[in-house]
């Protein structure tokens, strides 16, 4: 393909989201791998590349004790036609159940599950093994449809650790969801049917971000007027820490934005907001905008200790979105909590709508509650999750919400052996990548490194000077970086500019391969910018 050609098609392809160029990329980088010596390393997604065994094995041998319960009552053994499972007795059941199986993995951990449960959390033993037995077996609509009795409970104190709440005795509502991208539409869609945002709004967005999250509210349906709040600054030294100047925030205190979504840690850079951010944050809200609704998406948080979400430095004005996915190796389960305080600005925001739009709300939930002014918001959630008129079939499928709590108890029982783990096996193939490229890293506290987003052109004027930086500017599209390195290193990497962030910078997820892979990724990241400036001096 001649250069001007070329050109002209990396710039129609970066009009698209990074999640789609990544076919192409993938593509290019098989054909590499086909015809080289290279080893196609795919770094462009976010799944984990391990799981949690002990959680699931719980899930399944539980999945057995379900089924002898539910066998205990036939109606055609020889086909397996049962009556449902009863709740009398099923504890005591059940704790012989684990005695006969107790040398099995699953087993101890079902009966320190169990023993939390009911001695720390105080739950009824019956009551609570039947939610376990019924929820797993899947045979009836989920009740209540938000989340299940137990379950609430037990991903409530998880979430108070995961998220930084310590001792904090603040009470939430959850609503379990399909992941956290279920619960972001779920969000979007309740705010716009709910009139607390309108087309023509202002919605701020801290950037970089999650492509879906930059493209869903620009949607037609919505129409928001985005007010971007941007990381992407380079301090004086010309390194990238991925956090908010001041000006950026100041932005927020603007009573007009409405609502502010935010990723924290971000994605791409993978960057907690840092305590200068928070309190920053805590005073545009006290002092300016005390009515804003903030969305976080914080999936992220537990890959760094001591993580604080906005969920406890603003529990008034923040609904968090939590999701199971990365820190469990569970994409597939699509298992996720919103957490929102039961006393809150989106209530708020409703309570003072003008009368004719409280009017159409109540026309729209009049077949829930003879109360419509008073349902909560995250009940209007769950609602409009099923058009309303579908609520009583709505909720997260109870076998999800089963994997959920065992997700949640084992990670916050194991918390001081799990998460330095995991954090460790990301730290380290962070650590391959950055050595092997030649690139100076930069301690930060507040990084988890499950992606790392590396602006090319910060290294380019580093190593070769800002004449090369210019060069590269001109005669190439910013695309045609990860576009080299597919065709002709066999890896696949996502364009950071997809993500609104800087133009030359790439996104390497740290959780999706082994160990020495980052190595190479790190290596070929250092040639390619290398062949680069061979082409500059050649070109003068």
């Amino acid at each position: 393909m001649e250069n001007t050609d070329k050109k002209e098609f990396e710039k129609k392809l970066s009009t698209m989201s990074p999640f789609e160029i990544k076919g192409t990329l993938i593509d290019m980088a098989e054909k590499d791998s086909r015809r080289s010596t290279n080893t196609f390393l795919n770094a462009g997604r976010g799944n984990p590349n391990w799981i949690l065994t002990y959680p699931r094995r719980a899930f399944f041998l539980l999945g057995e004790f379900a089924m002898e319960e539910a066998e205990r009552n036939p109606y055609d053994a020889q086909w397996g036609i049962v009556e449902s499972p009863v709740q009398d007795g099923c504890a005591d059941r059940f704790k012989a159940f684990l005695e006969k199986h107790k040398d099995e993995i699953g087993a101890k951990v079902l009966n320190h599950f169990y023993t939390y449960v009911t001695e720390e959390l105080k739950a009824n033993p019956d009551e609570f093994v039947f939610e376990l037995v019924d929820g797993i077996t899947g045979d009836h609509y989920p009740t209540p449809p938000r989340i299940l009795k137990y379950t609430e409970i037990i991903t409530h104190n998880y979430l108070r650790w995961a998220m930084g709440g310590g001792e904090d005795k603040t009470e939430y509502d959850l609503f379990a969801t399909e992941g956290s991208t279920a619960g972001m539409c779920y969000m979007f869609d309740s705010l716009k049917a709910n009139f607390l945002m309108e087309k023509g709004d202002k919605m701020a967005l801290l950037t970089p971000c999650f492509t879906p999250y930059l493209e869903i509210p620009a949607l037609d349906e919505f129409g928001y007027d985005i007010v971007y709040v941007s990381a992407n600054k380079v301090d004086k030294n010309g390194y990238h820490d991925w956090q908010y100047p001041k000006e950026e925030i100041d932005k927020l205190r603007d009573p007009a934005v409405k609502a502010v979504c935010i990723t924290n840690p971000s994605n791409p850079p993978s960057v907690a907001l840092s305590k200068e951010v928070l309190d920053q944050l805590v005073d545009v809200v006290k002092n300016d905008n005390p009515d804003l609704m903030i969305i976080t998406d914080d999936v992220y948080g537990t890959f760094i200790e001591g993580f604080r979400s906005l969920m406890y430095e603003l529990p008034y004005n923040t609904i968090c979105l939590y999701s199971y996915s990365k820190y469990f190796g569970a994409t597939g389960w699509r298992v996720a909590a919103m957490a929102l305080r039961p006393d809150n600005v989106f209530d708020h925001r409703l309570a003072n709508l003008p009368e004719e739009k409280k009017a159409l709300l109540r026309k729209r939930y009049e077949s829930l509650t003879l109360d419509p002014d008073n349902l909560k918001f995250i009940d209007r959630l769950v609602a409009d999750s099923r058009l309303v008129a579908l609520n009583h079939t709505a909720g997260l499928s109870t076998p999800q919400q089963i994997q959920m709590a065992l997700f949640s108890a084992f990670a916050y029982l194991h918390r001081e052996d799990i998460q330095p783990r995991l954090i460790g096996m990301i730290h380290k193939r962070f650590n391959n990548l950055w050595n092997a490229s030649g690139f100076t890293l930069l301690p930060d506290p507040n990084r988890a490194g499950y992606y790392s987003e590396i602006d090319m052109m910060v290294w380019a004027k580093k190593l070769y000077g800002d004449d090369f930086a210019e060069y590269l500017k001109k005669n190439y599209e910013p695309l045609d970086f990860v576009i080299r390195l597919a065709e002709e290193t066999a890896i696949v990497l996502l364009n950071g500019d997809g993500f609104d962030g800087p133009k030359w910078s790439v996104r390497a997820s740290l959780a999706n391969l082994n160990d020495d892979d980052y190595i190479k990724i790190g290596k070929a990241l250092n040639k390619i910018l290398s062949d680069y400036h061979e082409e500059y001096i050649k070109s003068k």
